[in-house]
């Protein structure tokens, strides 16, 4: 069982790949600026806010498997 959680969490990682993504319309308001800046911004922040529910999520089910034991 741990040989395989340890080869769950190397998989997850080589397969990771950073979500840049946006809504048509923002990308093609973004996509007309000069030297993307905004853009990044914009692709930063759609990343933190997906992130912290899953960071929220894993906290919770962290605490009610170490409860359980």
């Amino acid at each position: 069982m741990k040989k395989a959680k340890h080869l769950f969490i190397i998989l997850s990682l080589l397969v990771y790949q950073l979500p840049y993504a946006q809504c048509a319309m923002c990308r093609a308001v973004l996509e007309s600026e000069e030297g993307m800046s905004q853009a990044k911004g914009i692709n930063n922040g759609i990343t933190y806010l997906m992130v912290i529910p899953y960071i929220l999520v894993a906290l919770v089910g962290f605490m009610v498997y170490r409860n359980r034991k």
